[in-house]
């Protein structure tokens, strides 16, 4: 231990005190390790989730095994907002076809990396406890969470989003032009992921306004931006063209806003006060702007052109980390027993997110589960039996378990979707299909769960026209999201 030398009054002789303890500092390997080691945890937790797969993942799953001139033909007519992602994991499984656990593990490996990013972000705009507590806090969030074992592109946005955002602050704490040509690259890739990543170029544009960081850095960041929106927009006019499939969004309603709301709430009140602070961006601004602007910009284009989901900008939690983390740095300043305070900290967030965390890896904490509905499928029907998609979209169960359908009859097929270049097949004219399903004896149906509105296409009247006029019920089976009902002529159940 320390001492310092002092002089004994009454003896008139030096005497010793030990020093004031200090603070151990994480260093830049533990603010990107621990955080990262949490995430993969959590994600790798529970990844299979009792082998269940809801409907957009079974969109990557099936569009992900076509071949490259497949995927071209589908994204030449529909979801060409995700074809980087799908080509992606078209790569992915080439390399290694592991099912569930390749669908995921990229975006569990992309949320570790964020993680570890979000932790180096503290780390240079507040100092090594705030981004030791900012990276810790990112994994947590119940949102990361959920998205972390995905198969979708949100956790590899959110990646690059994190990336981007050091490269800009690396551009304009040394401005370099190779430094901004990185960032302008990086966020190109974001957004090609993902075309909503744009918003986080914009927040990153508002935060250099807002730190004042001189007409050089601006100059170069609309340069930089300026290269992201040339490089995104032949996908925003081709995505545009197919904004169809987007049309189930509707716009935003009390539970999004109340969610948004909190969220930046929470954001405001950590940002109150004095934060420590690092470098010539301010961590306030940044994580402002990051928690902020994005879902704010697409909420109000929401009322307008519904698009708003919260995992489009999944990357907002990054700025709400970041003050997280500040702030509990500030506090810990002020108190005799900082480690006190962690300790109880941890034990209040487990004891609060366990119960929701448990819940994520159940096949009830997705919108459905399309290889329970093929397993219901098969225990229901027979060969010979007919099948049927009410409505025509949510035949994702046939298309990533199609060995559950073996020896069933599609009735309303026309075109199989690979072949059609489309995420679903094309269907026959409804005449067409009311003759198909009366040679049928026995008609397996997978449904929408009750309550959902009906499409009122001339393809799905007819089919609850027949099945209402010459089926009866004979089984029902509901799994999370779906019905599978099998109808019987008289007799044949």
């Amino acid at each position: 231990m320390a001492i310092s030398p002092a002089l004994d009054t009454a003896r008139g002789v030096p005497r010793v005190h030990p020093a004031p303890p200090v603070r151990s500092r994480p260093g830049p390997a533990v603010v990107a390790i621990a955080p990262a080691g949490l995430a993969l945890a959590l994600g790798l937790w529970g990844i299979r989730r009792e082998n269940s797969m809801w409907r957009d993942e079974s969109t990557t799953y099936q569009v992900a095994h076509r071949s490259l001139g497949e995927i071209g033909h589908l994204l030449g007519n529909a979801d060409v907002a995700h074809g980087l992602y799908y080509l992606l994991m078209h790569a992915v499984f080439a390399l290694w076809d592991g099912g569930l656990l390749a669908l995921r593990l990229p975006s569990v490996l992309a949320m570790a990396a964020t993680a570890a990013g979000v932790g180096l972000l503290g780390h240079r705009l507040a100092g090594p406890r705030a981004g030791l507590v900012a990276g810790l806090v990112f994994p947590l969030a119940p949102a990361v969470q959920r998205y972390a074992p995905e198969g979708r592109s949100y956790a590899l946005v959110s990646a690059a989003v994190v990336a981007a955002t050091h490269l800009l602050l690396s551009a304009v704490a040394r401005p370099r032009k190779r430094t901004w040509a990185g960032y302008a690259a990086v966020a190109s890739l974001a957004c090609l992921l993902h075309e909503f990543a744009i918003l986080a170029v914009a927040a990153h544009g508002v935060t250099l306004y807002r730190a004042r960081v001189g007409a050089r850095s601006g100059w170069a960041w609309g340069q930089a931006a300026s290269v992201v929106a040339v490089v995104l927009a032949p996908l925003v006019i081709v995505s545009q063209q197919q904004a169809a499939l987007v049309g189930w969004i509707s716009a935003p309603g009390p539970s999004e806003l109340l969610g948004f709301g909190a969220l930046a709430l929470m954001g405001l009140l950590c940002a109150r006060g004095p934060l420590p602070a690092r470098g010539s961006v301010p961590l306030r601004d940044l994580a402002l702007a990051l928690l902020i602007l994005p879902p704010a910009a697409l909420m109000a284009v929401s009322y307008l052109h519904p698009l708003y989901v919260d995992r489009y900008v999944l990357y907002a939690h990054v700025g709400l980390a970041l003050l997280i983390g500040a702030r509990l740095d500030a506090l810990s300043r002020t108190l005799a027993a900082p480690r006190a305070l962690a300790g109880g900290l941890a034990v209040v967030a487990v004891a609060a997110l366990l119960p929701y965390s448990l819940q994520l890896r159940t096949p009830g904490s997705r919108l459905d589960n399309t290889l329970a509905a093929a397993r219901a499928v098969r225990e229901l029907g027979r060969p010979g039996d007919g099948v049927l998609f009410l409505p025509a979209r949510r035949r994702e169960p046939i298309m990533s378990s199609p060995a559950d359908f073996r020896g069933l009859r599609e009735l309303a097929l026309a075109r199989h979707a690979i072949p059609s270049g489309t995420l679903h097949g094309i269907e026959l004219p409804a005449p067409r299909i009311r003759a198909r399903m009366l040679t049928a004896g026995r008609i397996v149906t997978v449904n929408d769960p009750p309550g959902q509105p009906l499409d009122d296409t001339p393809q799905e009247r007819v089919k609850r026209e027949v099945l209402a006029e010459h089926f009866h019920r004979c089984a029902v089976r509901d799994v999370t999201g779906m019905r599978i009902v099998l109808y019987g002529r008289a007799g044949r159940c």
